[in-house]
């Protein structure tokens, strides 16, 4: 039964089942006198294959590279040779027909300027989380010491993990973003995988979760 479950796990098959749990409050009575009854729905969730997992990736890439795979919606940190952490992602409009090979040129949290150059001006301070419509960090990315204006960068929409959307770039959930922009130094290589395979010859292959290093960690 072990094996089998193990199994499952490893091909992303194996979901816990969990009921969802609502909150339900009496306020003010309706004209016909039965109470109104305010429901919370449970939030959108990422589906589970793009959750941050440990997985096998083979590839000739330095540990520390990132390697996006747009056209799948993953994020990959590189380990070792056959190691990486593997992140969703969902790719806004600037990031549909991108490919190459870049750096982090800079990193910054709870960013302002973004939403005020749009129009949107924000309290001078924010309080960090899920409210926070910039999202936790930004990874701006450079190319000849020049920003891109692409970046990695996170979202207080969850939800949107494994899809392409009509604003932003490369975002990924905020506590994965945190995750990765405190593993990724300024420096780091960026090779972005899409349309038009400007980023040269690469060699990867995702080989799926690694069980062992997943239940026992390391």
């Amino acid at each position: 039964m072990l094996k089998f479950a193990t199994a499952l796990a490893a091909t992303g098959l194996l979901v816990t089942s969990m009921s969802a749990s609502v909150s339900a409050q009496p306020i003010t009575p309706a004209h016909d006198g039965a109470p109104v009854v305010r429901v919370a729905a449970p939030p959108k969730s990422v589906k589970p294959q793009f959750k941050r997992q440990r997985v096998h990736l083979i590839t000739n890439e330095a540990p520390g590279t990132i390697i996006i795979d747009t056209n799948h919606k993953f994020l990959y940190l590189v380990e070792t040779k056959d190691r990486a952490t593997r992140y969703g992602i969902g790719v806004g409009r600037e990031g549909f027909g991108w490919s190459g090979v870049v750096k982090i040129g800079r990193k910054a949290e709870w960013m302002r300027v973004r939403e005020a150059a749009k129009g949107h001006i924000l309290p001078t301070f924010q309080e960090g989380g899920e409210d926070n419509p910039l999202g936790a960090r930004a990874m701006y990315l450079y190319k000849g010491g020049n920003d891109t204006s692409f970046r990695i960068h996170g979202t207080n929409q969850p939800w949107s993990i494994g899809l392409n959307m009509s604003s932003g770039c490369i975002r990924m959930m905020n506590k994965d973003v945190i995750d990765l922009y405190d593993r990724a130094p300024v420096g780091t290589k960026v090779i972005v995988v899409g349309p038009g395979n400007k980023q040269g010859e690469i060699s990867f292959e995702d080989r799926g979760i690694d069980v062992l290093r997943t239940i026992f960690g390391g």
